[in-house]
């Protein structure tokens, strides 16, 4: 089974003390202490964004770990190998991908993911699994950039939590440069599996993941079945 969490916005990175999604991930695997691999790319390896991690998911029973690009890199397809989770952590999706293409990152992780390796991350850890994604990583404006390609679609992350999103996603779709989009709110997840959507996890204030879709009537927002956590 292949499996794809994508988180709109929220989780470690923001409040530590909160858990939730982080303890819904580690649920969705059978072993016991599952190895957990933090990947923090996107923002040039942030410490502070490391010790949030280490602080979580050392409270939960799991081995937890981390890749760093910006300093001495460790064996790559060693480390991918014996994961049971990977987590990639919000920030610059362009630049972190442009990162992982060069070192061969993006065909370890697809292998593992194949594998039955669980793939999961908030914001540029979240779009960068399917097809697109629409990002900030240029300071002017949002755009839409090609990403790994392990899940069909598109897919935007903060749909509800920066103002710029929405309006993004209705102007692609009113100008036929998106047939559909997939919308994440913050404190929301996309549970995929087999790289079908399944359901939307809201660990937040009812929150939800959408199907966005213009059609005769305008923009239509279909929300996914929906659990809380």
């Amino acid at each position: 089974m292949k499996q794809i969490i994508a988180i709109g916005g929220g989780g470690f990175g923001r409040n530590p003390s909160d858990r939730k999604i982080e303890e819904y991930i580690i649920k969705q695997q059978n072993n016991k202490n599952p190895n957990v691999c933090f990947i923090p790319t996107a923002t040039g390896d942030n410490d502070a964004y490391k010790v949030n991690f280490y602080d979580v998911f050392t409270k939960l029973n799991c081995n937890p770990t981390h890749i760093d690009f910006f300093k001495r890199t460790i064996n790559l397809k060693d480390h991918i190998r014996k994961q049971d989770i990977i987590f990639v952590g919000g920030g610059n999706t362009k630049s972190m991908l442009a990162v992982w293409k060069e070192w061969g990152l993006d065909l370890l992780l697809k292998e593992a993911y194949d594998q039955g390796v669980i793939m999961c991350g908030v914001s540029a850890g979240a779009i960068c699994w399917f097809d697109k994604g629409i990002t900030d990583s240029w300071a002017d404006n949002l755009a839409i950039l090609n990403c790994l390609g392990f899940v069909d679609g598109i897919c935007c992350p903060h749909y509800d939590e920066e103002p710029s999103r929405r309006p993004y996603v209705k102007d692609q779709l009113v100008q036929n440069n998106l047939t559909e989009c997939i919308g994440i709110e913050g404190h929301a997840a996309l549970h995929l599996i087999d790289g079908k959507p399944i359901k939307s996890v809201n660990f937040g204030d009812n929150k939800n993941s959408y199907i966005v879709s213009f059609k005769n009537t305008g923009v239509i927002e279909e929300p996914f079945d929906s659990i809380n956590i």
